[in-house]
């Protein structure tokens, strides 16, 4: 049977929300792109560099865990259209910084914003989306997320000559961005069932919790949200430590550890970025469909293959040119789309946003910690950072294996199509 097509309307209901994907990757890369520019310009000592660098991290771990639940009590229309307005006074008050001091705010607003609007923008699509495209509409966020990375390396490529008024434009085009999406966001109609919904939902939610029980957060650690919070917490912290290390520190091993000119290695990057995008653009055309869940074995074990070769030869170039290939290859079906597809799936209606947001949060403050520790353990033994990074990837294809065989046949939108809540045309 043809799979039926996807409404207009609804695209733009996950362009809309995948824009937090767009801007949390965009701000973690502009940051990591402009470093070494913000630590001349403003004279910043080591250990401000250093601090700028795993607050970003942090500030959106804290974000999604309070913002989750922010959204789930006071209605996700709400947070959803006012964290994305945050976001953007965060990026402008970084654009226009005059010393560090000023940026380091900037960065606290945009982290805490970006990591609030990223469960909550799931849970809005996830609403929305009817249980046949669900899979599709939430998957295209992760294509956004591609969308940041590639334009804010693109842009420290192109501006990479031009100090402080480059990392002006790569900082304030998030500005922008995000003020541009706050406004369409904010002429979004929703059906007056959905609103209705959403209401009764939020004020249910606010009653339990200002109650003497608080049992709306008692929901949170019942049997059905705890095995499926959990499960999709370890594929995404073992998974994500690989590919955090990968995206903070690519560049640093191939110029540390494989010898390649920073040249060279930041070709290397930007090489294998259009790759990524094709191959997650092909990850949303079967997210609604078996495919998805078949690719995954295939790409986990090709994904595991190319952390074992990296380590195998130790980091040695040639060694780190076939896993590029083989990574770039596979992570797009076995990595973090799969964990958003996954948690709208199996993760509980009405605590999603609240779930959700303490996986991203505990699996951020992991990265922010072994990114900390990373460069000693580099300099102390590629090998074993390799082969720990391996064995993550192991545990994660184990993870991604239980929750397609156990938890999606076990999800309710297999068991039965959820009503429809739709987005009208705006």
């Amino acid at each position: 049977m043809a799979e039926e097509p996807v409404p207009k309307h609804l695209w733009k209901a996950a362009a809309l929300s995948g824009m937090a994907s767009y801007l949390d990757a965009g701000l973690i890369v502009s940051i990591s792109v402009n470093l070494a520019i913000y630590r001349d310009s403003y004279d910043m000592g080591v250990w401000m560099a250093g601090a700028i660098s795993a607050i970003v991290t942090i500030c959106i771990a804290v974000g999604s865990l309070v913002g989750g639940r922010l959204a789930d009590l006071f209605g996700r229309r709400r947070v959803y259209n006012w964290d994305i307005f945050c976001f953007a006074v965060g990026a402008l008050v970084i654009t226009l910084a005059p010393d560090d001091i000023v940026l380091l705010i900037g960065v606290l607003i945009a982290g805490l914003a970006a990591g609030a609007d990223l469960p909550t923008s799931l849970a809005v699509v996830s609403d929305a989306a009817p249980a046949r495209a669900r899979g599709r509409l939430v998957a295209f966020t992760q294509v956004m997320w591609m969308l940041g990375i590639t334009v804010a390396i693109f842009l420290g490529f192109v501006l990479s000559t031009t100090g402080m008024t480059g990392a002006r434009i790569i900082t304030g085009q998030l500005a922008l961005a995000a003020l541009v999406t706050w406004h369409l966001r904010s002429r979004l109609k929703l059906s007056p069932e959905q609103v209705a919904e959403e209401d009764r939902a939020a004020a249910q939610q606010t009653e339990d919790a200002a109650g003497p029980s608080g049992m709306a957060l008692k929901n949170v650690w019942t049997r059905a949200a705890l095995l499926p919070m959990a499960a999709t917490f370890v594929f995404y912290v073992t998974w994500g430590l690989g590919a955090n290390t990968f995206g903070q520190f690519g560049t640093y091993l191939l110029v540390t550890v494989s010898d390649a000119s920073q040249s060279l290695a930041t070709g290397i990057n930007l090489a294998f970025i259009p790759i990524g995008v094709l191959l997650t653009i092909a990850f949303v055309r079967v997210a609604d469909s078996p495919w998805r869940d078949r690719l995954f074995y295939v790409a986990a074990a090709v994904q595991v293959l190319a952390f074992v070769i990296a380590s195998l030869t130790a980091g040695a170039l040639v060694g780190m040119l076939v896993f590029f290939v083989l990574y770039q290859l596979s992570n797009p079906f076995a990595g973090e789309a799969n964990y958003k597809v996954w948690s709208q799936l199996t993760l509980p209606a009405d605590t999603r946003g609240t779930t959700q947001g303490l996986t991203y949060a505990l699996s951020r403050g992991v990265f922010a910690v072994a990114a900390f520790f990373t460069p000693a353990l580099v300099d102390y033994s590629p090998a074993v950072l390799l082969w720990s990074i391996t064995a993550c990837m192991a545990l994660a294809a184990f993870a991604g294996a239980y929750i397609v065989r156990v938890l999606v046949p076990r999800s309710p939108s297999a068991a039965r199509s959820r009503k429809d809540l739709r987005i009208a045309s705006a």
